[in-house]
């Protein structure tokens, strides 16, 4: 057998000697010379020494500092927590608003049921400053009261919360449909007479039309009827001149197109046939004079307008200028819409 050579102490790698034209470690390098053409070469002071490569040797390792090894990480030594985030600074505008007390309610909500006005007239009189709660002025839109326990007043008048009335007017030609008229002409109020209370009306007909009114004292309903996010459904009977085609009552039924904007879709059926038929005209928005514009602007002017239905209220006995107090069923129909 083959003996093992004597263990000794290890003796340093060979150095390898440099390749032919190659510097040896840590001899600087010289600067190439200039091509042609070029800018001036950079002195060689200027040029910057290749670090040197540390042999790989123990003594090597032995040489390098503290300072080039990591410090240990001492595992036994929980780490430390992230401070905490300072709180949020409250945002700017004071306080958060208080949660409504018991028995308060919106302002504009509480002259409505008095019978001021509609609730959104209500918002409007509360801008212009005209509301007064416990001798102070509210102009602020969204302040609540308790109508038992706050004095509340309008134009320094105190208020009165009123019995809500319903009433169902069949208005004839000739009437403004508003509570007072800039013109001069006799409105709808006229023709309320003995009724406590005060009231307004609670949609619109223009002065040549006719057909089922509704008026009341009750603000919040009467904004639940007028929303057109609601589409309460109108019905009316309108004479027009000549027949429509009917490519035309269906362009109707699709949406019409009307000073530029487009209309919701509405029914609309022959209910009486002639050289100037009577049609029946559903409806489920209310713009201005909107059954005449139609009809006007494809050549078929209205000469007759009368509205028979207004959401679930209809009565074809009541005659043009009367009037009568809506049923508890009738009431509670409207109430549910």
């Amino acid at each position: 057998m083959r003996k093992p050579a004597p263990k000794g102490p290890r003796t340093a790698p060979a150095t390898r000697k440099p390749a032919a034209g190659r510097p040896a470690a840590g001899t600087p390098r010289t600067s190439a010379p200039a091509r042609p053409g070029a800018g001036p070469a950079r002195p060689a002071s200027a040029s910057r020494p290749p670090a040197a490569r540390p042999s790989s040797g123990p003594a090597a390792r032995s040489a390098s500092g503290a300072s080039a090894r990591r410090p240990a990480i001492d595992k036994s030594r929980p780490a430390a927590k992230p401070a905490p985030r300072p709180a949020a600074a409250p945002r700017s505008g004071g306080a958060p608003p208080r949660p409504p007390q018991a028995g308060q309610d919106r302002l504009q909500k509480i002259l409505a049921a008095a019978g001021i006005d509609s609730r959104r007239a209500c918002e409007q009189i509360i801008l212009d400053g005209r509301v007064q709660v416990n001798g102070k002025t509210v102009t602020e839109l969204g302040t609540r009261a308790d109508p038992r326990r706050d004095e509340i007043t309008v134009d320094l008048i105190p208020i009165q919360r009123e019995a809500p009335v319903y009433i169902l007017m069949n208005k004839p030609k000739g009437y403004v449909t508003t509570v007072k008229d800039d013109q001069g002409r006799p409105t709808v109020m006229a023709l309320l007479k003995g009724v406590p209370g005060r009231l307004y009306p609670v949609g619109r007909l223009d002065f040549n039309s006719e057909g089922l009114l509704l008026m009341t004292n009750d603000g919040a309903l009467a904004q639940v009827l007028m929303g057109p996010e609601h589409e309460i459904p109108k019905v009316y009977l309108v004479k027009v001149h000549r027949n429509p085609r009917p490519e035309l009552l269906k362009e109707f039924q699709e949406g019409f197109l009307l000073s530029g904007r487009r209309l919701k879709p509405c029914h609309i059926e022959v209910a009486e046939k002639g050289d100037n038929p009577w049609l029946k005209v559903t409806l489920t928005e209310g713009k201005n004079q909107q059954i005449r514009r139609m009809f006007a602007a494809v050549g078929h002017p209205v000469s007759k307008l009368r509205r028979v239905q207004f959401g679930p209220l209809s009565d074809p006995l009541l005659k043009p200028g009367a009037w009568r107090f809506l049923h508890p069923q009738e009431i509670a129909a409207i109430k549910s819409l």
